[in-house]
């Protein structure tokens, strides 16, 4: 067969393989030159691809690594930085919390977070957790992880190394940066004297090291009665005073957590946002008034969110998709954290201040019957 033209011109490229020489990639028969060189392109290009294919998965080794190196603390505890937040969950409370940001700031120190039970503590640090998440604190802040330690979970020996569990942990943190580890009731950490181990002494190297803070949560009367003891600890630790909320922060508090409520439980609470406000208003002023019979803490807003959420859990209880001002008044009825005396009086008052919502409610029940 002859391969040369009239012009001498050597770039056929149309010539026939001979078929005793047809070559074979895989299942195809190439027949000519043309088939020979695309295959020949394609073929690199599908090792090209292969080769990328094969880096792929060491940059998700690299997020795998990331997100082990966290395997410990979130086995122990819970990550407030990557929480769902349906709402700000520090509202009212920007005051404590740019203390906090401050304490943090400081080199080598952490900071304790002291007040009353069931005011918020750790509804600061989950505020702080809703900013980090939301890139709104200083630049030195920027990429840490909050996780809240159970404190629970910390005492005790590993059944498969016997280890100290709080050791582990310890000895996981140091290999860790930007990390704040958040510890309610810290004063349990304290040693009490009687030969136990003192679990505070453990965090000491770690508050020292500096890329690592503890956000602790204690009463006032822990606080005196445990931390004040401990003297090289407290030098660790900034004291911020979290007073309880007012009586206005409490409704707007209400009115800022009751989404997430209504999210958690699927549920919708009716009515305009002023009859919500005033819902709001009462349950705070119920609760206020069994503070001033008995002279006791409030324990702002814990109790007045709690009374709220069980009329959500009468909704739920009834299968319906709306909690209603029955609902409300059931849960101030059937409470526990109010005294029986107390909640008379108050349900005494709650039917007069709904009187229109009751009847408006029972118009719309006999238009839906008829």
């Amino acid at each position: 067969m002859d391969i040369i033209d009239e012009n001498d011109n050597y770039l056929n490229q149309n010539i026939l393989i001979p078929n005793d020489e047809i070559e074979t990639i895989g299942d195809e028969k190439i027949e000519n030159i043309d088939d020979l060189i695309d295959k020949i392109e394609e073929t690199k290009n599908s090792l090209i691809e292969k080769k990328e294919e094969k880096e792929v998965p060491e940059v998700e080794i690299a997020k795998e690594v990331e997100k082990n190196k966290y395997e410990l603390l979130e086995k122990f505890g819970e990550n407030f930085s990557t929480k769902v937040y349906v709402t700000n969950p520090a509202i009212g409370r920007d005051k404590e919390i740019k203390q906090l940001i401050v304490t943090l700031l400081t080199p080598e120190k952490s900071a304790i977070l002291v007040g009353k039970p069931g005011i918020g503590k750790t509804a600061i640090v989950e505020g702080l957790g809703y900013r980090i998440k939301n890139d709104d604190v200083p630049n030195a802040l920027k990429g840490y992880t909050i996780f809240k330690l159970n404190t629970a979970s910390l005492t005790g020996v590993d059944p498969t190394t016997n280890e100290l569990k709080i050791q582990k942990i310890v000895d996981n943190l140091k290999t860790l940066d930007k990390v704040m580890i958040f510890i309610d009731e810290i004063h349990t950490l304290i040693g009490n004297g009687d030969n136990t181990l003192d679990f505070a002494n453990i965090f000491k190297p770690i508050i020292d090291r500096g890329t690592v803070k503890i956000i602790g949560a204690t009463t006032s009367d822990e606080y005196d009665r445990y931390i004040l003891r401990d003297k090289a600890f407290v030098r660790r630790f900034q004291k911020i005073e979290v007073s309880e909320p007012t009586r206005e922060m409490v409704i707007e508090i209400m009115m800022g957590t009751y989404p997430k409520f209504e999210q958690k439980m699927n549920l919708k609470l009716k009515y305009s946002d002023f009859i919500k406000e005033k819902i709001m208003a009462f349950i705070t002023d119920a609760t206020s008034e069994f503070n001033r019979v008995y002279e006791t803490s409030v324990r702002y807003p814990d109790i007045a969110l709690t009374i709220l959420q069980q009329a959500f859990s009468y909704a739920a209880f009834d299968n319906r998709s709306e909690v209603n001002i029955k609902d409300i008044r059931k849960a101030i009825q059937t409470t526990k954290l109010i005294y029986p005396d107390v909640i008379k009086k108050e349900l005494i008052k709650f039917n007069t201040t709904f009187k229109d919502v009751y009847l408006m409610e029972t118009k719309q029940i006999l238009k839906d019957e008829i």
